[in-house]
Formats: structure tokens, sequence, C-alpha cells
């Protein structure tokens, strides 16, 4: 039987000396090691069983609820994340369980409504609000299982969680993958969804950035991923050629101009703004019509119980899904017809 001692002594003598090792792993609650899986895979799993993980089926990645199937969602912007990273942690010999753990869990503490709920919750709430940050709040306080207040992850998925994008810097080399992951699968997702959304063609972006990187989806992330490899095998870092860098930045800053400035994607989100708003100014006027069994997490837990009444507001608000959303918008704000 391949348990976890094996699987330890597989990562000692195949993964690189750059690679974070999961005997090494450390929680804030010491646990009993599992007998079978290492602590990066019960991270994994435990955040794939989460909540708030099934809830990205139903948040915008993009496109806010859009009619067709094949938009991407923020949960499977999540899984070609974690499919990118995995690809380029396998090829630097670094530590997949890690790496997958992080990118799975990286836009846990993400709001309705793309980044447009996390720009007016960070308006509206005193303290501010950051999904990054949010996301380590959701494994670490607010996803309760009868077992756990919280999920008890591991340091390095932690860190990784809370460093994934911005100018911050994970310690870990897996983490450091994850920023890239992250930015290589939405640039090129949001291309192929606005193609797919009639806002874009493949002959809209500009020629010396396709040349470099490629005329589709599939073959810039191909060329992008290869070009990590290439630049950061046996080195104690993360790296891009500075062409490849170049091109991919500028394409993201074509992606801004052409479609997430777009006013068509933007008339959606001023909309969405309302719901948000009206929904804050809601609870902030009538907060005993919270969830009881929401209020009870903050009584429970001695982390949460000198929570303020915005933090406790935000967080009911930023876990909920789109469709929830406007349906609790609907139930407070829209009139009921009557019946005889």
């Amino acid at each position: 039987m391949y348990n976890r001692i094996d699987q330890e002594n597989f990562e000692d003598k195949f993964l690189t000396e750059f690679a974070a090792k999961s005997k090494f792993a450390t929680r804030r609650r010491p646990e009993k090691q599992d007998s079978i899986r290492t602590a990066y895979q019960r991270d994994r799993d435990r955040i794939i069983h989460s909540k708030s993980f099934r809830r990205l089926k139903h948040k915008t990645q993009v496109y806010i609820s859009p009619e067709k199937d094949h938009y991407r969602t923020r949960l499977t912007h999540t899984l070609e994340v974690a499919q990118i990273a995995r690809t380029i942690a396998r090829a630097l010999r670094l530590n997949e369980d890690l790496t997958e753990a992080i990118a799975l869990g990286h836009d846990l503490g993400h709001t309705p409504f793309g980044h447009m709920g996390e720009e007016v919750l960070n308006e509206l709430n005193p303290s501010g609000f950051k999904h990054y940050l949010h996301s380590v709040r959701v494994v670490e306080l607010l996803e309760n299982t009868k077992e756990r207040f919280g999920l008890n992850l591991t340091e390095d998925v932690l860190d990784g969680i809370a460093n994934h994008t911005g100018s911050q810097i994970s310690k870990t080399m897996e983490g450091k993958i994850i920023k890239f992951a992250d930015r290589i699968a939405y640039i090129n997702h949001d291309i192929d969804d606005s193609i797919r959304a009639g806002i874009l063609s493949e002959e809209d972006i500009p020629k010396d950035i396709s040349n470099v990187l490629g005329r589709t989806s599939s073959i810039r992330i191909n060329t992008l991923v290869n070009d990590i490899i290439i630049n950061s095998y046996l080195k104690n870092n993360i790296e891009m050629s500075s062409d490849k860098n170049e091109k991919m930045n500028e394409l993201r800053q074509f992606m801004f101009d052409r479609v997430y400035f777009n006013p068509k994607v933007k008339n959606d989100e001023v909309k969405a703004k309302g719901i948000i708003e009206n929904l804050y100014a809601y609870y902030k006027n009538n907060f005993n019509k919270l969830p009881k069994d929401h209020i009870d997490i903050y009584k429970k837990s001695e982390d949460l119980k000198y929570s303020s009444k915005d933090e406790i507001i935000t967080d009911y608000i930023a876990g909920m899904t789109d469709t929830f959303a406007i349906h609790k918008y609907m139930d407070l704000f829209v009139p009921k017809q009557w019946t005889i």
C-alpha cells in the first residue's frame, strides 16, 4: 500500500531542493497526520469539499449571468488555473499537491459579480475588502464543519492564497507559480469568452502580440507555460523571459481597454453594483434580519466574536453567489404580486 510516508520519501528523492516538502508542513492548530494523504493533499481535499468552493460555480468571472453554458465562471477559472499551475510544477519538479491546493483555494473569497463586487465592498466596508485576504478569512474562520471552525489549512497554502496577486510575493515556489498561472488563465479564457460574446475577434489582437505569443488561446497558453518552465528550471524563482512577459502585459492591457471597460460589460456591472449597495444598506439598518446560522458563527468562534457589524455584513454578502444575491434583492426590494 502506497501511504503518506512513501509519498513523503518520494518528494525527498524526486523534487528539487527548492520545492516545499509536505513532511515539513505546519498548521496553526496541530493535527494528527493522515495515514494515506500528505498534508497538502488533505488541504486540497478540504477545499474541494467546502461549501465556498461549490459556490464558485455561480460566481461571475467577467460576464454577469450569461444565458449560455460555455462562459467561464469563477469555478471554471479556478480549475483552469489549477491545470496550468500543475503542468508548470510537474515540469519544474516542484510540489504538485501544494500547487493544486493553492490554485483551488485562491479565489474562495471572491464576491458575487466578479471584481466589481470586490470594489463595491471595498468602498462600503470601513476596513476595506480584498478578495485574496478574504479568501484566507474564508478558509481560516468562515468555512466550518461539525469537526472544526475553519479548514485549518497548512501555513504554505494560506501563504500562497494570500499572496497570489498584486505586489505580494509568496514564500514558496509553488505559491509563486499561481501568480503566473492565474494571469495566463484569465487573460486567455477571457479572450475566448469575449469572442463568444461578440465583443472581440481573434483578428482584433495586435499582430505584434500574436506574432510572439500565438494566434489562438491554446497556443498562447502553451507558449507562456513553456517559457516559464524554460526560464525557471533549477532556479529558486519563477520567471518569464522579458519579451514574453512584455507581450503578456500588453495583452492584459488590451483586454482592459477592449473588454473589461467595454460599455456592454460595464452596463451590467452598474446594475450589479446597485444590488450589492442596496443589500449592504438593508442589513446595516436591519442587522437582525441576517440569517441565524450566519450570526451563530460569530458567537461560537473566539476569533470572530469581536467582528464589527460591517465585517459580519461583508462576510455574508461576499459569500453570496450571483444568483443568490439577485434573488435576495428581488425578495427584499421588488413587490410581489397579490393573488386572489
